[in-house]
C-alpha cells in the first residue's frame, strides 16, 4: 500500500505539512470524527490508530464501508463520508492529520522535489481507492451470502498473492462489511469448510480452490 509521504524524508514531511497549512488532532476511541466541525475539501491522513467508515440505515443497521489503519488515507473527495448517514469510528485512541486540498494546489511549492514526489503518491493513492472500491462493488453484486463470501475470499487472495491470508475483521465486521447476517455468514464458511473451499483457523483462511 502506497503511504502518502513515500520516499519524502521525516523533515521533509513536516515542511511539507507546514506549507498546506496541515492540522493534527487526536481522538480517543469510539469517537465519530464527524461529529465535530464540518470540514470540506480534505485529506484525512492517519498517523496512528485506526478508523471504520460506517454506514447506518434508517433501521439502525450498520455497513462497514472502509476498514483503515495507521498510514491511510480518507478524504471528502475519496471516500463517501458526506451523507449524514455516515461515520467515521475511531477504534483505538487515533491522530489525523487533516490537509485542505485547495492547499495542495499552491503554485508557490510545485517546484519542490519533495512536494512533486507527496502529489505522485496522492494520486497513486487515489487510483488505489478507485479500484478498491471496485472491488467492493463487485463483492456486493453477488446475490448470495455463499457467493459474497467467495468473491471476497479471491479478490483478498489475488490483491497480496497468496491463497493464505488473515481477515483484517472480526467475524461480525465481515458479516457487515459484506452487507449480510452474522449467523447465515458464520454457517456459510462452515459448509465452504467442511465442502473443502476454504482452511479456516481463527481468523486465517486458507483457499483450496
Amino acid at each position: 500500500m502506497k503511504y502518502l509521504f513515500d520516499n519524502i524524508k521525516p523533515v521533509n514531511k513536516e515542511k511539507i505539512l507546514k506549507l498546506v497549512e496541515a492540522q493534527t488532532i487526536q481522538y480517543n476511541k469510539d469517537i465519530d470524527i464527524l461529529s465535530g466541525p464540518k470540514r470540506k475539501n480534505y485529506i484525512a491522513l492517519i498517523e496512528s490508530g485506526s478508523v471504520q467508515i460506517v454506514v447506518n440505515d434508517y433501521s439502525g443497521n450498520s455497513m462497514i464501508i472502509e476498514d483503515l489503519k495507521e498510514k491511510d488515507v480518507f478524504g471528502t473527495l475519496l471516500s463517501a463520508i458526506e451523507s449524514d448517514e455516515c461515520s467515521v469510528i475511531t477504534k483505538e485512541t487515533t491522530r489525523v492529520t487533516y490537509i485542505d486540498y485547495d492547499s495542495i494546489y499552491n503554485s508557490e511549492i510545485v517546484k519542490n522535489e519533495s512536494y512533486v514526489i507527496f502529489i505522485k503518491n496522492l494520486l497513486q493513492i487515489m487510483t488505489s481507492q478507485i479500484n478498491s472500491k471496485n472491488d467492493r462493488i463487485q463483492i456486493l453484486s453477488k446475490r448470495s451470502t455463499r457467493d459474497k463470501l467467495l468473491e471476497y475470499f479471491k479478490i483478498t487472495s489475488q490483491n497480496i498473492g497468496n491463497k493464505r491470508f488473515e481477515l483484517p475483521f472480526t467475524f461480525t465486521d465481515l458479516a457487515n462489511y459484506l452487507c449480510v447476517d452474522r449467523c447465515a455468514m458464520t454457517r456459510e464458511i462452515s459448509h465452504l469448510k467442511n465442502e473443502g473451499f476454504i482452511k479456516i483457523n481463527n481468523r486465517q483462511v486458507t483457499l483450496l480452490y
